[in-house]
């Protein structure tokens, strides 16, 4: 299987059997039978679950097409993976470098791994402002492109030069997703991403996953999801499974309208700070299309309205987006972002996720809406 639509259909699944489903359904199991030795696959169901292993075959066939040490692990959620990767991996005495301008949840992460006694170094994503803090460094953390202001680094810059300095390589790769970038191939150790957004792409379960392919430190990752009980429910790993069959059909549909989005708001006078990679002037552009995918990159527009009222009244105004938080579905969702707080953004910053609506349509709603928005100042 070369083609990305061929993979993403058929990943995971078993080999065909007579009278048996084509996906097997969930399996729900605290226990399993286990007559004598703990031994086999299935013991216990807080280290494992059939319906996880189908996704996270799945997930690795994505993440490293071919690979046969690729390993990956589910968790309940995006955060439940960035944990156990740091904290699976960081100890006292430790530094870490983190992106300051990624996910908003990453402060968290920073105060709980300060007060374990782990030093935290942050820096921009773009320029890859990062190796700059590289020595003496135990891991890495890249974002890429950021969340939500969409700057782009050279992952493999960084992670030749993180390692060159004796350190890991985590990339989130969520808004890319597997088929828009492959931060393994890039070189990262790690790959971990929030399924909850593009991969599963329909706004109705939480997940997360890390990929890599080093056995120890898979190990490690299973051993912190172990221990913490950071698993997820095996309907939503089913959910997550069924929904990746149509991935390259969302992901190049929502990238298509995506930059035709941001083409169009390019002639509005009351938008600044436009940001999209596939934008050829973009600032990102050249980085990203050297290391990203096929033309994918991402669903997201990120822009800036001249004030808070302004921005409150375009989202009111549109129709076929939702004003709701998250990213990556079918249905397209817009935010002001600074009313969660800890981003970097003006109080007219807009992060509008852009589903597979037709995008004459879509177009059509958003600039309507920012003439309402414009015409009740």
């Amino acid at each position: 299987m070369t083609g990305d639509g061929t993979r993403v259909v058929r990943a995971g699944l078993p080999e065909p059997a007579a009278y048996e489903p084509a996906m097997p359904g969930p399996v729900f199991a605290a226990h399993y039978h286990l007559p004598g030795e703990p031994v086999g696959p299935y013991t216990y169901g807080r280290d494992s679950n059939p319906t996880w292993t189908g996704l996270e075959r799945a997930i690795g066939e994505l993440e490293a097409p071919g690979a046969d040490d690729v390993q990956t692990s589910v968790f309940p959620s995006g955060m439940g993976a960035v944990s156990a990767v740091l904290l699976s991996q960081a100890r006292t005495g430790d530094a870490v470098v983190l992106p300051d301008d990624g996910y908003q949840a990453l402060p968290l992460v920073r105060e709980r791994l300060e007060a374990y006694g782990v030093e935290v170094r942050t820096a921009p994503t773009a320029g890859d402002a990062q190796i700059k803090h590289l020595d003496g460094a135990k891991l890495l953390w890249i974002e890429s492109p950021s969340n939500p202001g969409l700057d782009v680094c050279d992952i493999r810059r960084l992670a030749d030069a993180a390692h060159e300095a004796g350190a890991l390589v985590a990339v989130d790769n969520t808004l890319a997703t597997p088929l828009g970038q492959r931060p393994l191939e890039l070189g990262a150790d790690f790959s971990v991403a929030s399924g909850t957004k593009a991969l599963t792409g329909h706004g109705d379960l939480l997940l997360g996953y890390v990929s890599c392919r080093d056995r120890e430190l898979a190990a490690d990752v299973r051993l912190w999801r172990r221990t913490a009980g950071a698993i997820p429910g095996p309907m939503e790993a089913w959910l997550a499974h069924r929904s990746l069959a149509t991935l390259q059909l969302r992901v190049d549909r929502q990238a298509a309208n995506a930059l035709a989005l941001a083409g169009a708001l390019r002639g509005r006078p009351e938008v600044t700070g436009l940001r999209h990679p596939g934008l050829p002037d973009d600032p990102a552009h050249t980085v990203a299309a050297r290391q990203m995918r096929g033309g994918r990159f991402g669903c997201v527009v990120s822009f800036t309205l001249p004030d808070r009222e302004r921005a409150e009244r375009f989202l009111a105004a549109l129709r076929l987006a939702d004003d709701a938080t998250s990213f990556g579905g079918v249905r397209s969702t817009a935010e002001r972002r600074g009313r969660w707080g800890g981003d970097a953004v003006p109080e007219g910053f807009i992060r509008f996720s852009v589903g597979v609506e037709d995008a004459e349509d879509l177009v059509a709603d958003v600039l309507r809406a920012l003439d309402e928005a414009a015409a009740g100042q």
